[in-house]
């Protein structure tokens, strides 16, 4: 057995002895009903009626306006059936089951983004698939949409592999699926195809992975959809989205202009569908097809794109310097550190963190930047007494600012835990103490993970300089007080 192949068996059976087999049954039971010919109303109601929670969330989607335009009330499995069909309720049911069973519970940025990928390239290849099918669309739609579930696996049950593999891509490392096999000793693309057998997924969704059986309509049509998912996230007018547009307009006898707006009609429809089945979440990392919209997150990149601004930067210094020696306040101290770190240095995040509950917890006083909401709502972390476990308690006991995901600083990548990735995502960041003199006040924290852009020296030498005047301000002020 080589390397790969040992490689290989050893996740499928890593993933199988994680709480995905609960998911992996789910499909294998609604597969066979596929498989059976006589598949019965009620025994499609039996698999789902095990889990009452999946029997809720399958009736609330059925009721909802995607599958159910003349919002007839269904209370029951069965009469779902009957109004929406067999094959719509074995779509949703298994639709449901991979929401639940992934996205609830690690929500990796790569996991999202290969989620609403999967979903977008499912109702491309299920609308494709309608114009040389005359049945089996919704066997295409799951075909597609389990395409990459190996992969889903992993940035869901991967652990510390995929936290690894993670700072890769944020690194943007070149030879990328060369360092996926040598992580995972097999590719993707081997996952992928081996769980889809493990699970016993389907022969669609296995064929689906060669390239020999284009032939046939079904595959060609998951491969058609796979690839517009893809290649939609350069944009619609990329070089291989007009190969794709082509390709489709011939496979299907309709005009290359038809062939788009049939591409683009189905993102939207895959917007519309992963919000029906609960994964709104998902709906922003689908691409936007309306051409405001696109105007505007073109707009709103290039606003996310700070770049210093040199005089604002020495002002917010000039300023600090003047707090740390005449009479000043806290929030108006706060309010110019943030603001010479952000608009000043260009640093896309900034957050301060105080130790809080008597010392036993960092809790966010102020932060500033996309998404730092989320922060100020929500971020708590447990504070080692020891300052070991982590690299927020261990910058107050080495009293250093340290800029992470350099070479430099590889060898403390294990303290930054999978509750700080969870938080605050992956990539490059500054980390600093704030401290008032001798007293530990907190942790000021700064990254470009907006834009995924890679930090500059410059910019940390900034905010070594911001960290050092915000601390003597603190103590002029502790000094006062």
């Amino acid at each position: 057995m080589n390397e790969s192949t040992y490689g290989l068996q050893s996740w499928i059976d890593r993933l199988n002895q994680s709480d995905l087999p609960a998911l992996a049954a789910v499909v294998q039971d609604l597969q066979r009903l596929t498989e059976q010919e006589t598949a019965s109303v009620q025994q499609l109601a039996d698999v789902l009626l095990r889990d009452a929670a999946l029997t809720s969330k399958v009736l609330r989607v059925g009721n909802s306006s995607y599958y159910n335009p003349s919002q007839e009330t269904i209370k029951t499995i069965s009469r779902a059936i009957v109004m929406i069909g067999f094959d719509n309720v074995r779509l949703i049911s298994l639709s449901v089951s991979l929401i639940d069973g992934l996205l609830d519970r690690a929500p990796r940025q790569q996991l999202q983004e290969l989620l609403a990928r999967s979903f977008h390239a499912a109702v491309q290849a299920r609308n494709i698939s309608g114009y040389v099918l005359s049945k089996h669309e919704e066997e295409v739609f799951i075909a597609a949409l389990l395409h990459q579930v190996g992969e889903l696996a992993f940035w869901g049950c991967g652990g510390e592999q995929a936290d690894r593999l993670g700072d890769l891509l944020d690194r943007g490392e070149p030879d990328f699926d060369k360092q996926v096999e040598q992580l995972l000793g097999t590719s993707f693309r081997q996952l992928n195809l081996g769980l889809i057998k493990s699970w016993n997924i389907g022969e669609l969704a296995s064929l689906a992975h060669g390239t020999a059986n284009l032939r046939d309509p079904g595959v060609r049509s998951v491969s058609l959809g796979v690839r517009i998912g893809a290649a939609a996230l350069n944009g619609w007018e990329c070089e291989a989205m007009q190969a794709l547009v082509k390709e489709l307009a011939e496979f299907t006898g309709i005009s290359e202009d038809d062939a788009m707006q049939q591409i683009l009609a189905s993102a939207d429809e895959a917007v519309d569908v992963a919000a029906t089945f609960g994964a709104s979440r998902l709906c922003k990392l689908i691409p936007s097809t309306d051409p405001e919209q696109l105007r505007l997150q073109h707009e709103q990149r290039l606003a996310s794109q700070l770049q210093p601004d040199l005089v604002l930067l020495q002002q917010a210094m000039q300023d600090l310097a003047m707090m740390a020696s005449s009479r000043g306040d806290v929030a108006l101290m706060l309010e110019t550190l943030l603001k010479g770190l952000h608009q000043g240095a260009g640093l896309e995040r900034v957050m301060l963190c105080v130790l809080a509950d008597q010392q036993t917890t960092f809790r966010v006083k102020c932060a500033v930047g996309e998404g730092s909401e989320a922060w100020r709502a929500g971020f708590v972390l447990p504070a080692d007494p020891a300052r070991r476990a982590d690299i927020f308690s261990y910058v107050l006991r080495q009293r250093e600012a340290l800029w992470m995901g350099v070479p430099a600083s590889y060898n403390l990548e294990e303290l930054v835990t999978s509750a700080i990735r969870q938080r605050l995502g992956r990539g490059m960041f500054f980390i600093a103490p704030l401290l008032a003199g001798g007293r530990e006040i907190g942790v000021l924290y700064a990254d470009g993970r907006t834009t995924g852009r890679a930090l500059k020296h410059e910019q940390f030498v900034a905010f070594q300089r911001f960290v050092q005047l915000a601390g003597r301000c603190l103590e002029a002020l502790t000094r006062r007080s």
